[in-house]
Formats: C-alpha cells, structure tokens, sequence
C-alpha cells in the first residue's frame, strides 16, 4: 500500500456484507501542479464516479471526451479509456458488480450512459450525496458514507441473476443449462442477461479471455521474465497470435507489445 499511497490512488475493500454490489472503491487524487493521465482497463463493471476540486476528464478510444464536474455513472466499461486528474483534483469510484447496478437503479438502460445518476432515478439524492462527502476529508469515511447511503436502493437478486452470477461450469452453455433449470426459452435467459448486467455471455467469455493473457502478461512483469507471446495464445485460447492483437486493439487501442511499455500508466479495476 505504501507505494499507492505515495502515487495518491488506491483500492479501498468494501465489507462483508456488501461483497455482491460492489467489488472495491478506487481513490485517486493529484496533489501536484501538472495533470496526470491514466488508461483505465475494461472490467465489464459499472461504475459510479465522484469528482472533488477541479474537474476530471475522461476520454475515450473514440475521442469522445466527458468533464465530470460532481458524479457519473458509466459503462459497463467496455474498452479502455483515459481519465485526466486536473491539478487539485480527487477522485472517488465505485465498482458495481455483475447486476448490481441494475439492482440499484432498477429498469434503468444501460444505453443511457454515461449520465448524472439523478437522471436515473428522477431525484436529487446523488446531488445531496455529493455535498455530504465532500464535507467528509478521509476517503475511507467517505466509503462508509455511500455504503450506508445504498442500504435503501439495494434490491435481492432474482432467481436466474443468481444462477447466471453463481454459474461455474466451463464445459456447460450456462444460458442452456439455466434455461432447462428454470423452465424458459434460451432467448429469455440471454434477454435477462443482457437487461441485467448491461453484456452478453459471448461478450463476457471474449473478455475473460482477454482478462487471463493480461493477468499472464503481469505475472511476468512481476517475475521479471520475458513474455512468450505463443505461449500466451496457447494458454489463453486464442487461435492465433493476431486474434490476440485484435483483442489487444478492441479493449486498449494499442499492440500486447506496447502495453508492456505504458503499463505504469496503466490502472486496471479488475486486477490485484
């Protein structure tokens, strides 16, 4: 932790009892003169972003650039995008997981993000959220604050968000299988996924497999060993070295090469 601290941006563990709405909170803040720029990696999560002192930027692989004055919510995050902490700026992000977003906000479209979360459910709740943390200094008190704040909103899982989310079986189609199990059409199965968690399961298993060369390539960052870029398509179920390339640009916008090079610039909400 002590290097995190020293950079101004860590992970803050959430509690037992809230361990299926959020994953973690993420602290960042830029106590110097100059703005400093990050690359967050795709993590298939919704976040809730809130912003103290001046204004973040970020901007995505399209160009598309997003002030965030006070709160936002957006994704599920996809692809990768850059997030710019302007002199005197603080950060402070909440990781949904899985369907908790939907069960936080209810029928709300994913397709309506990014957008303010007071828009999402037709109150000023979030503004009022905001003022009280700002009040609060310590990013941890803050934490403690908006978990209290979620209590209310937070809703029970439906039996089949439950199934999907619980489902650990590789060598099963879990839309088949849970269909059969729950006595529904294959479609119906893959319309509540997508309502639900905001992605499909084809989506999902690209990504995951995306997820395991990155945590590969990391491993050998960590050991210091030079990566096998074959033997990270083998173990990782690409067909080849250019489909991995492809996934590479699809989720980052830059080659597996350079993301060896940039990877300290690099933040990534999935791994430790």
């Amino acid at each position: 932790m002590k290097n995190a601290e020293e950079n101004n941006n860590y992970r803050i563990a959430v509690p037992s009892a809230f361990k299926t709405v959020f994953s973690h909170f993420y602290f960042a803040e830029n106590k110097t003169d100059f703005p400093i720029t990050k690359t967050l990696l795709p993590s298939f999560q919704t976040i809730l972003v809130f912003n103290f002192g001046t204004k973040s930027v970020l901007r995505s692989n399209q160009n598309t650039i997003l002030e965030v004055e006070k709160c936002i919510v957006l994704g599920p995050i996809k692809q990768a995008f850059d997030y710019t902490l302007e002199p005197n700026s603080e950060i402070l992000v909440a990781n949904f997981k899985e369907d908790a977003f939907y069960r936080f906000f209810g029928n709300a479209l994913f397709d309506a993000l990014p957008i303010h979360p007071d828009a999402l459910i037709q109150e000023n709740c979030f503004s009022l959220l905001w003022e009280e943390l700002q009040s609060i200094p310590d990013p941890t008190q803050r934490v403690a604050y908006i978990l209290d704040f979620c209590k209310p909103y937070i809703r029970e899982q439906s039996k089949i968000t439950t199934l999907l989310t619980d489902f650990k079986e590789e060598n099963l189609n879990p839309i088949k299988t849970i269909a059969t199990q729950v006595n529904q059409t294959e479609r119906n199965i893959q319309l509540n996924q997508k309502k639900v968690f905001g992605y499909t399961i084809k989506e999902a298993n690209r990504y995951e497999r995306f997820l395991k060369a990155i945590t590969e390539i990391e491993k050998n960052i960590e050991s210091h060993s030079k990566t096998d870029w074959l033997t990270i398509v083998n173990e990782c179920g690409y067909y080849d070295q250019s489909q991995l390339i492809h996934d590479f640009k699809f989720y980052m916008n830059i080659s597996p090469t350079k993301y060896l090079k940039f990877q300290n610039d690099i933040c990534s909400s999935k791994i430790e």
